[in-house]
């Protein structure tokens, strides 16, 4: 099934287009009106220049001016072959069809409501049969119904046409065209950007980024540069500005030789203010003991910190090299990566 944008946008016309597979872009003058253009003829040069295929209207009121109209705007540059004319059915309009059509051009009639209508496109040779389905529904008629007539009467008869499913309103109307078998659908940037949402597409996706990461990076590329660290003959209170500074719920201590012997956190804190009141900032942490923290290696990987937080339920690790605090890993560090 061909897949077409319907849109005069430019920004979502370049960006859809980045998809790679599109087969063209059809556009209304009521698009062209909507978004304010005035020069019609430099807005649909500048469209060809951007899209493979460019279905463009081709208007008038009698044979000869559709006709007219489509070698006007095939002299300003348009590429024959690149170009489709959309031509409302009509009488003159499937007659304006054939002419066209046996000088070798490409013709869409659209606005088609009925069977009849189709099959005139079709007899006519038409490159492309369009019944509006969106609009077709909101008054009520059952659209997807003329759709599969549409097509088994190109199945049936031979016909070269293709039909077109347009007006479409929602993810809903592309699954009825696929379903339908139709040969091309033409779709809005907002309709097409949904046609790959999923919401379990999007977890699992996350699920495999989550672990990837957990199995690839390391510890050393997660935690921040600063390193939190204060000497055992310091006090709380220089502890806390350190943690402060920092934005660090843990403080790493170290003896005089730079040594890991334990680690001071918010919780720590918490903790003697409610035991001991405000005089505890101004103890030294040799008044307090302190047990070896729970250490990991820069280059250990991210799931073993990951392990470590969920099993002993704590918020910071502090990372050791050669016994040397070298930084210090927070549940936040993996919560940022979307990795906890």
């Amino acid at each position: 099934m061909e897949l077409y944008l319907d849109s005069v946008d430019i920004k979502e016309i370049e960006e859809a287009f980045k998809l790679g597979f599109l087969t063209g872009l059809t556009t209304t003058p009521t698009f062209m009106h909507k978004e304010g253009v005035t020069d019609i003829d430099a807005m649909i040069l500048r469209l060809a220049k951007i899209v493979p295929i460019l279905q463009i209207e081709a208007l008038g009121e009698t044979v000869e001016d559709i006709c007219a109209e489509a070698h006007r705007q095939l002299a300003l540059g348009l590429d024959p072959t690149k170009t489709v004319f959309k031509i409302p059915v009509s009488l003159h309009g499937v007659a304006a069809c054939k002419k066209l059509v046996d000088e070798g051009l490409m013709v869409n009639v659209h606005l088609v409501y009925t069977l009849q209508q189709a099959y005139m496109a079709m007899a006519a040779g038409a490159t492309y049969v369009c019944p509006l389905v969106g609009r077709l529904q909101d008054q009520g008629h059952d659209a997807l119904a003329l759709v599969q007539q549409c097509i088994e009467a190109v199945n049936y008869y031979g016909y070269s046409s293709k039909i077109m499913f347009s007006s479409v309103r929602h993810a809903e109307h592309v699954r009825n065209a696929i379903n339908l078998g139709v040969h091309t659908c033409t779709v809005p940037w907002k309709v097409m950007k949904a046609l790959t949402e999923n919401n379990f597409t999007t977890l699992g996706t996350q699920q495999f980024i989550e672990h990837t990461k957990l199995m690839t990076m390391k510890v050393k590329e997660a935690i921040k540069p600063e390193n939190p660290v204060i000497q055992l003959s310091q006090s709380v209170l220089e502890a806390l500005l350190e943690m402060s500074k920092y934005g660090f719920g843990a403080v790493s201590i170290v003896d005089e030789g730079q040594k890991l012997i334990g680690v001071f956190t918010d919780g720590d804190l918490r903790r003697h203010l409610q035991g001991q009141g405000e005089g505890v900032l101004q103890k030294k942490l040799t008044d307090f003991q302190f047990n070896l923290p729970i250490t990991i290696s820069p280059d250990a990987l991210l799931q073993e910190a990951h392990k470590i937080f969920k099993s002993k339920q704590i918020d910071n690790i502090v990372v050791v090299e050669n016994s040397k605090p070298v930084g210090m890993i927070d549940v936040q560090d993996l919560i940022r990566l979307d990795i906890y």
